[in-house]
């Protein structure tokens, strides 16, 4: 009997969580999205901060634990929407590229924040990514990321 395949973890690394009202409404939409992908989305506002911010050492701890879930994850999964994106997004984005994690970008901000005339954003940003067919790990809406023609539908089946 041949057994399951481990769905892959996906870090979703967003700032949507710090409001009830993206915490319900985009949050929410690019989980189920994910999910519905197949992946095993490590969402961090659930994850890690299910903390008493009264007592000393929270914020370390928080800090420490999406560190280790970056880490650990097989993936991320980057909402880059801002300019400039959040800062938190950020640094998460760049330890999962020095990690060598394979990296997907999600911005459905139609705002341009760079100097280079190949990419949206810094360009610092796309260094986890390919440099031909980067626009395959590039999303721009919710209804792409089971598009079989991007390359997180492939990667989730192991292709």
């Amino acid at each position: 009997m041949p057994s399951a395949v481990a769905r892959k973890t996906l870090y979703l690394a967003s700032p949507y969580g710090f409001s009830a009202q993206q915490k319900s409404g985009p949050l929410a939409e690019l989980v189920s999205a994910l999910e519905t992908a197949g992946a095993d989305v490590w969402e961090p506002f659930k994850r890690n901060n299910q903390v008493d911010q009264t007592k000393a050492g929270w914020a370390y701890g928080v800090g420490q634990d999406d560190l280790r879930d970056v880490r650990e994850a097989d993936g991320i999964f980057a909402v880059v929407n801002g300019c400039p994106p959040d800062e938190g997004v950020m640094v998460e984005l760049g330890m999962a590229i020095a990690w060598g994690k394979p990296t997907f970008l999600f911005r459905d901000d139609f705002r341009r924040c760079t100097d280079s005339e190949d990419y949206p954003l810094n360009l610092m940003l796309y260094s986890g990514l390919p440099k031909h067919g980067w626009e395959r790990y590039w999303f721009t809406g919710v209804e792409q990321i089971a598009d079989p023609g991007k390359a997180l539908a492939g990667w989730l089946r192991g292709n």
